[in-house]
């Protein structure tokens, strides 16, 4: 599927079910997502992290609704609580199945993003393991002049944006040496193509969450 059709498909549904109050709907969302999910061979320790991490903001806005809400609380209460599992599992059908590299490539081509946007954000996502390891860098020096640098301290971070600023201004260059030129006519080493099976899926996946949201006499 060309992942610019996926992000859009799971953009409409995040976007409708903040608007909905049907417990059950979010529940099957997270079902076919998680279905969605192990038939990509995804590890089952990754959808137990998903069903861990999410568990104390959702008893936050259970509890906050349930004791502060006003209205049906016990109702709303659990649509906040299944709402958040369900943006959870829907996004990780993207993050988890998608590459970065196509969906830049995708976005570029096919929906006619700029180039330097699509490159930019494309150098940020291949930036970060080389920033997580700066970040070391920067505390194991901290620790050799006697500082503690934790991990919310100040000094950590601006000493990382200084790398990173860096970094990018280096990265702006090579690019400029390498031929880039912004706004100007580009070919495509590699080729991302909007198939008539993409559009099939975005229109039937959007025509069944509207049939989940107002034909199917939900809880």
């Amino acid at each position: 599927m060309n992942p610019s059709i996926k992000l859009l498909l799971l953009f409409i549904i995040a976007l409708e079910i903040s608007f909905t109050m049907i417990i059950s709907l979010n529940i099957a969302l997270v079902i076919l997502a998680m279905i969605y999910l192990l038939a990509h061979r995804t590890k089952l320790r990754t959808i137990g992290w998903l069903l861990i991490v999410p568990l104390l903001p959702a008893i936050g806005l259970w509890s906050t609704q349930y004791i502060n809400g006003s209205g049906n609380k016990a109702l709303m209460a659990w649509v906040l609580f299944t709402r958040i599992y369900a943006f959870v599992f829907t996004g990780a059908t993207f993050t988890l199945t998608t590459n970065i590299l196509q969906l830049a490539d995708a976005l570029e081509q096919n929906w006619h993003l700029p180039s330097k946007f699509a490159y930019g954000v494309l150098a940020a996502y291949n930036l970060v393991p080389k920033i997580q390891h700066e970040v070391q860098i920067i505390r194991a020096a901290g620790l050799m002049r006697g500082q503690q640098l934790s991990f919310w301290s100040p000094k950590l971070y601006f000493k990382a944006i200084l790398v990173s600023i860096n970094w990018s201004q280096n990265l702006a260059q090579a690019m400029t040496s390498h031929g880039f030129v912004e706004d100007a006519p580009r070919t495509h080493y590699r080729h991302s193509v909007l198939r008539w099976q993409d559009w099939a899926i975005l229109i039937v996946g959007v025509g069944l969450l509207q049939v989940g949201i107002f034909l199917i006499p939900w809880v």
